[in-house]
């Protein structure tokens, strides 16, 4: 005998407001006045915990999206990334997910992967499901995303990359003055041959860091038009080796100060390959201190960055300007330190 097919479970359909009138017997409008913290005192208590106990009953929860169309609010902040795989990124929204939550907002986070067009569509497709806020730490020369929130109307928080001229607050780091902590460091080892490798263009981390490193040599004392620059296409392990190649081509120096622990991974791999030392052959120093630097070997000397200040910062900025519309635009300016471990050391006689 053939055997049957097990049963299926079939969800029990969701109450609505209509069948809590109907177990309370009063009119949905009532319902919707008793549930609703702002207007609860428009009916009176009886009525209130009649309303209550059937909403109880029947295992009544509010629509989201409901009420997300009536008040468009959505407790809901969108978070957007350019590298999900880059380790400095989920400490800062970590930080910023756990203070929106304490004000009672889920964030949404997507990866743009430094795509513009990827960005622009996330941005519309965060606007469609009506999101409070959006915090951007994509932003980069040529993005339209400053535009689309402005036109959109979407409070926005620039954070940890700033664009120059645009009307949202912003979290960001002092790259100029890491840069500069960073080349103070080689000179006061005895460095006087200092290249950077610096990150892609048209992003606000890269230029205010290849900036810090030109006014730090010049301030040491020294030509910074005779210190090799050399530009990675992407803050990636893989164009970090390529642009330390090219550097090695051009020779001539015994430290690089690179704008970016993923660079300066690269800069490993490629040294090593070149049969060079990190440290005592190429005094290496990166920037971020995204964690496990201190693990690879030798342990990386870098520029360390305030993680969950900057996540958090931004997460208060954008609940003011939420909260607040006509909040004056604030720029807050983080504070980086050099952390010093064996990717450097004197250079050689």
């Amino acid at each position: 005998m053939p055997r049957r097919p097990p049963a299926l479970s079939v969800e029990p359909p969701r109450a609505t407001i209509a069948d809590v009138a109907r177990a309370a017997g009063v009119h949905p409008s009532t319902v919707s006045r008793a549930l609703n913290p702002d207007t609860r005192a428009m009916v009176t208590d009886a009525v209130a915990v009649r309303v209550a106990e059937a909403a109880e009953q029947l295992g009544w929860r509010p629509s989201m999206l409901a009420a997300g169309l009536r008040t468009r609010r959505s407790r809901t902040i969108g978070i957007l990334v350019p590298d999900l795989v880059n380790p400095v990124f989920p400490p800062i929204v970590h930080a910023a997910e756990v203070r929106l939550a304490e004000a009672g907002y889920a964030t949404l986070v997507a990866n743009t992967d430094n795509d513009p067009d990827r960005e622009a569509m996330m941005i519309e497709r965060m606007a469609g499901h009506l999101v409070d806020g959006l915090m951007l730490a994509s932003a980069a020369k040529g993005s339209q995303a400053v535009d689309l929130c402005r036109r959109r109307r979407i409070p926005t928080v620039l954070i940890n990359r700033r664009l120059p001229g645009a009307e949202f607050s912003a979290v960001t780091n002092d790259d100029r003055h890491g840069m500069a902590l960073a080349v103070e460091h080689l000179v006061a080892l005895g460095h006087r041959r200092i290249a950077h490798l610096a990150g892609p263009s048209g992003i606000s981390t890269a230029v205010d860091r290849r900036s810090g490193f030109r006014s730090a040599v010049r301030a040491a004392g020294l030509d910074p038009d005779l210190m090799p620059i050399m530009a990675a296409d992407a803050y990636t392990i893989e164009a970090g080796r390529c642009a330390m190649e090219r550097l090695l081509e051009l020779g001539g120096f015994t430290a690089v100060a690179v704008a970016n622990d993923l660079l300066a991974l690269g800069a490993y791999d490629a040294l090593g390959a070149a049969g060079l030392r990190v440290g005592p052959d190429v005094s290496v120093t990166g920037f971020n201190d995204m964690p496990f630097v201190d693990r690879i070997s030798p342990p990386l000397t870098t520029i360390r960055i305030q993680h969950a200040e900057m996540g958090g910062r931004a997460a208060g900025l954008l609940l003011a300007a939420i909260t607040e519309p006509a909040t004056s635009r604030t720029d807050i300016l983080l504070q980086p330190k050099l952390v010093v471990r064996h990717s450097t050391a004197a250079p050689e006689a």
